[in-house]
């Protein structure tokens, strides 16, 4: 039996969804995400939970998609069709969500922060959108991470793939705070406790109305772009820009 890759806890009306494989830097293997859900759709259903956190264990809070699993795989072989939806149902979710990064996040990890409520992070994380860099696009993660960015800073970092820290990160809208490291635990615990105060229908309706234009049709903008997704990963840019990662090469469109 595999051992367990996202840990659940419920504490004092908090449910705490922890990523916890730190040995591929928490990505989005798919184990990892058909846990994730499961870990969501648990807390929703609970109605003693009033919060949901999104922690992690290891130095990185997620590394975006598994390339293993993405490496010499079709367009329809791709199998990250349940990633939107994860990404729907933190996003639509009628309990506040509230994600705490002591360490990095890449491509897909990003859009996992931005589509939280409540975003948090370490002064020494530090952010990318890296997917041009192994010649794919950030399609699905678009979804909810433009309408949290400016737009100048979003072209610049979609198509540089270029790092950034956290508090430029919070400058720019994908995360609410940036903090010492050892003032993260109580920055998130001051977020949940401003949280709970709010009558849970009150805290769902609430989102609905924050919601109001990014939620209605969300499911068929990202079935759209799950598609040009897949077959950017399948494609020979894709492939190759996979398969230079894994070898810690430059791909080959980059000068030599």
């Amino acid at each position: 039996m595999a051992d367990e890759l996202v840990r659940y806890g419920v504490t004092g009306g908090v449910a705490t969804l922890t990523l916890d494989s730190p040995h591929n830097r928490n990505a989005l293997s798919a184990q990892l995400r058909a846990e994730l859900s499961a870990g969501l759709e648990r807390a929703i259903a609970d109605d003693e939970v009033r919060v949901i956190v999104l922690d992690h264990t290891g130095s990185v809070f997620c590394a975006g998609m598994d390339l293993k699993e993405a490496r010499g795989a079709s367009a329809k072989e791709q199998g990250v069709n349940d990633f939107p939806a994860i990404l729907e149902r933190i996003w639509t979710s009628p309990k506040p969500v509230v994600a705490k990064l002591a360490g990095p996040a890449r491509a897909g990890g990003v859009g996992l922060v931005a589509a939280a409520d409540i975003a948090v992070a370490a002064e020494n994380a530090t952010f990318a959108f890296t997917e041009v860099r192994i010649g794919v696009i950030p399609a699905i993660i678009s979804v909810t991470v433009l309408p949290r960015l400016n737009a100048r800073a979003a072209h610049e970092l979609f198509l540089t793939g270029d790092t950034f820290d956290a508090n430029r990160a919070a400058a720019i809208g994908l995360i609410n705070a940036a903090v010492a490291a050892d003032e993260l635990d109580g920055a998130v615990q001051r977020y949940v406790a401003s949280l709970t105060l709010g009558g849970p229908k009150a805290l769902a309706a609430t989102k609905e109305l924050l919601q109001r234009g990014t939620a209605e049709g969300m499911a068929e903008t990202f079935e759209s772009l799950l598609a040009t997704s897949a077959r950017f990963f399948a494609s020979d840019e894709g492939q190759e820009g996979i398969q230079a990662f894994a070898q810690k090469r430059k791909p080959n469109w980059v000068p030599q």
